[in-house]
């Protein structure tokens, strides 16, 4: 009769030994040689008149084996499914030498395997992390630019002759000089679009009033502010932490002179840009966008307190890992095999991706986040009215529940739904335990802190 028994062999890692008998395997080796009896196809033989002795002497050793592998196979998962250990993954069959089964001399077998037990835990405290909800002030500044960016996005594109305004758009070839403007042999050439403002007040001076083909020269860090200039740098093919990069000279030369005709700020545009809703003044333009302003610079402050909370959760959960384990089974038991050494490299990585997939199940699970049909269907229902946008659709939308439908059987979007809305359960109820101090900064300062785990 088969054993199973079971040992530790190092940190959160045990072996399983199943031993198995020829009275556990030799039934079914007999029954699967008169099946193939029955059935196999041998020249000089009806089918199913097969003498046994010769469908043993011809498939005897590999169905021997096979019988046996299953034989074990059936003991371990029985054995897995009654005392249903923690474990990662599947065990990891120990060598075995298949070859001493010999078919002609029945014997009982041993075989090892391995696994890997995931850690008991306790998810790190969130009322006790230091975190800071980062808010943005949107003031009325912020709405003017927003205001302006928008009516110039649906602007007409004229081409002054001159330079008249800090709104033009001049496209310009960067030669590459020194400071009399003598050009720099195999030096930098490049065409490139700059809004005059971009440049520093005086060389905004320098340029009002000049034409297509007019030139001067100026050098890099005199003619950018420290916001504009890293951007230059870079679009120059150069490197923005050399100090001395900013130090070169250039010979700018006028290729082409543009401006945008602003979109007039009237009715029309109040109900381009907000359809369907009644927007009719500039008032109650102003106050609508100003909503929708605050509505993202919320949402990005939510994001980047989830960060916070991500990486806390991460860092102060305790966690211990079989590790020993975990690298020989990316080296076989993934979808793709990988060597030693790519285990060893890409186990950080690896090892961390776990740590948080461990943290996210005992948090959705303690706390019973999980995700509603009716949710599904309603997230759904919201992507694709958010995919059509401002597009009439029409009074019968009767279409869209039975398109919902065919979404719901698609198994990949029903997955990649569930995980959406499943995180943002997740963060949210972290969210509602965290006690962040808060801090008001500005939108630049607010994006360079986005890390977007």
């Amino acid at each position: 009769m088969a054993t199973v028994a079971r040992e530790n062999i190092g940190l959160l890692n045990d072996k399983i030994t199943v031993k198995v008998t020829k009275e556990d395997y030799l039934p079914s080796f007999e029954k699967k040689l008169k099946e193939y009896s029955k059935n196999a196809n041998i020249p000089g033989f009806r089918k199913g008149m097969v003498p046994t002795g010769m469908v043993k002497k011809m498939y005897g050793p590999s169905i021997f084996t096979d019988e046996i592998l299953k034989t074990v196979e059936k003991e371990l998962f029985t054995y897995l499914d009654t005392e249903r250990p923690d474990i990662f993954a599947q065990p990891l069959a120990l060598d075995a030498d298949i070859r001493s089964m010999d078919v002609h001399n029945p014997a009982d077998y041993e075989f090892g395997f391995e696994i890997g037990l995931k850690p008991a835990f306790e998810i790190a405290p969130i009322a006790k992390a230091k975190l800071t909800l980062n808010k943005v002030a949107v003031t009325n500044e912020m709405v003017e630019e927003e205001i302006s960016r928008m009516l110039i996005k649906g602007g007409k594109m004229t081409e002054p002759e001159t330079v008249d305004n800090e709104e033009n758009v001049i496209n310009v070839l960067f030669t590459e000089c020194d400071k009399d403007g003598n050009v720099t042999e195999g030096g930098i050439e490049k065409e490139n679009s700059v809004i005059l403002k971009y440049f520093t007040p005086a060389l905004q001076k320098q340029l009002m009033g000049k034409k297509k083909d007019d030139s001067i020269v100026f050098q890099l860090s005199k003619s950018f502010g420290d916001d504009k200039l890293p951007m230059m740098l870079e679009d120059l093919g150069l490197d923005k932490e050399d100090k001395n990069a900013a130090k070169k000279y250039f010979k700018l030369t006028i290729v082409k002179i543009g401006l945008i005709e602003k979109r007039e700020l009237n009715e029309a545009f109040f109900l381009e840009v907000f359809p369907g809703q009644d927007v009719t003044t500039e008032a109650a333009f102003r106050t609508k966008l100003q909503e929708e302003i605050e509505q993202h610079w919320e949402a990005q402050s939510r994001n980047q307190l989830h960060d916070q909370l991500y990486h806390y959760l991460l860092d102060e959960t305790k966690m211990e890992f079989p590790a020993e384990f975990l690298k020989r089974w990316m080296q076989t038991g993934g979808e793709e095999r990988k060597t030693a050494e790519q285990a060893e490299a890409e186990f950080p990585v690896f090892s961390g991706q776990l740590k948080w997939t461990l943290i996210s199940d005992k948090i959705i699970k303690e706390n019973n986040l999980e995700v509603t049909q009716a949710e599904l269907k309603d997230s759904m229902k919201t992507e694709v009215m958010r995919y059509f946008g401002s597009m009439s659709l029409g009074d019968d939308m009767s279409w869209l529940d039975s398109y919902i439908d065919r979404m719901m059987k698609d198994e990949k979007q029903v997955d990649a739904s569930y995980r959406r809305l499943v995180t943002e359960k997740l963060f949210n109820w972290a969210q509602s335990q965290a006690k962040p101090s808060e801090k008001t900064v500005t939108p630049d300062e607010l994006n360079a802190m986005q890390h977007h785990h």
